[in-house]
This record gives C-alpha cells, structure tokens and sequence, in this order.
C-alpha cells in the first residue's frame, strides 16, 4: 500500500513538472512572438519612405517602443490595452529589449473594437529616463506628442523642445501620429526576467549591460540598421 502511495505521489510530481515546464515553454514563446510581432511592424513602417518616421527624429531617438497590438474597445466608456517591447540606444548599438504593458481609458461613443500598432519614440534623455520609471502616465508624468511623418519631418518644429516621447499608430496601412494622453505605461518585470532567465533591472537592460539574447537578435539589428541610417 505504501509503495503505491509512493509511485502515485512521484507520478502526480512527474506530471506537474510536465505542466510546470510546457506553461513555461509555451510563455515563453509569447514573448517571443510579441518580439518579432515588433520587428514586422518596424520593418513595414520604415518601408514607406513618404509616411514614416522623419529622418530627424530618426537621428534623435534614445529609445524605441513598439506595440504590435493595441486593443481598443467598449461601448460608451472605451479602453485599450497592449503589450510590448523597448530597445534604447547604447553607446555600442542599441539594448535587448524589455517589455511593458501599455492602458488607459476615456469616454467616447466608441462601439466594437479594434487593434492598432502603436511606436512610441523617445527623443531625449528625459524621454529615456521615463521609460526607467517602473510606471507612468503620458501626458502627466511624461510629456508626449503625436510624431509628424514623412522623411523631410518639417511638420510640428517645436516637438524637439516639448516632447520627451512621440507616439505613432498603424491602423489598416495608415500611419500617422497619435495623441495617447493619460495612457499608462508599465514595466513587465515577469515577462522580462521570464525571457532573460532570471533578473536583470530594466537600467541595466537598456544601457546595453546585458547581452541581446538569441531570439532578439533580429529586432534589435532592424532597429539599428533603420534609426543608423538617419546619420548617414
């Protein structure tokens, strides 16, 4: 009798280290995919030269945030919520990512739902130093602007001394800049300790005192190879 309660426990831990193991495999993965989510909606958006993202602004970004889906729904009361990744320049290249969570909320006669790609670019150190904050509200703790597009960028002259971050959104092939006011944006301290494989604070991710894992790899290198070019 002993014996089966000993082979039964062993299998009941068997299978939960099973479980365990394939929950974590399979968050991982998620990660991953948010990742290169993100390198797909940089990659498609600076592949249109006459709607992207200024060249002077290019130039001057400290960080780049991208959100390959944010959700936005309800009715009467609408919300919106996404999840993403951020990469700053360093001064050998540019950081793995980290990621962040991204809500808020406002009252509107919005019906339904939809998913917008949002980029979210920081022009200055004021820019970065938000985004080492554990959590902050844009428009309020953090001073953002709807970016100008196009390659000239000639529009909107005062972001540079206004703005600490310029916020985009793709919806359905548009892209252009969005006003993001009172939305929320949080450190996903899990997600991100979950990708590295143990603890790394977001400073010493985005200062590039952590090595860009495998997976990031390909994003980061886009990311580089677009926001370098601007000095070129």
């Amino acid at each position: 009798m002993m014996i089966k309660k000993v082979a039964a426990s062993i299998c009941f831990c068997l299978m939960l280290t099973c479980v365990s193991t394939a929950f974590a495999a399979s968050a991982r993965q998620d990660v991953q995919n948010r990742i290169n989510a993100a390198k797909v909606v940089i990659d498609e958006i600076m592949a249109t030269p006459d709607r992207t993202i200024p060249t002077n602004i290019l130039a001057s970004a400290t960080c780049v945030g991208v959100v390959p889906s944010l959700l936005k729904g309800g009715f009467i009361f609408a919300g919106q919520y996404g999840q993403g990744v951020v990469t700053c320049r360093t001064g050998h290249g540019w950081s793995g990512p980290v990621f962040i969570r991204m809500a808020g909320g406002s009252f509107g006669f919005l019906i339904g739902g939809q998913s917008t790609a949002l980029v979210l670019v920081a022009v200055n150190q004021r820019g970065f130093q938000d985004l080492l904050q554990s959590k902050f509200k844009l428009g309020a703790g953090a001073s953002v602007a709807a970016g100008p597009v196009g390659r000239a960028g000639q529009a909107a002259t005062d972001w540079k001394m206004n703005a600490e971050l310029l916020s985009y959104s793709r919806n359905k092939g548009l892209f252009a800049g969005v006003d993001l006011s009172g939305t929320s944006v949080t450190q996903n301290a899990a997600d991100t300790d979950l990708y590295y494989g143990g603890h790394h604070s977001f400073e010493s991710i985005l200062r590039g005192q952590v090595a860009v894992p495998p997976g990031a790899v390909a994003f980061v290198r886009d990311v580089a190879h677009h926001f370098a070019a601007a000095h070129k």
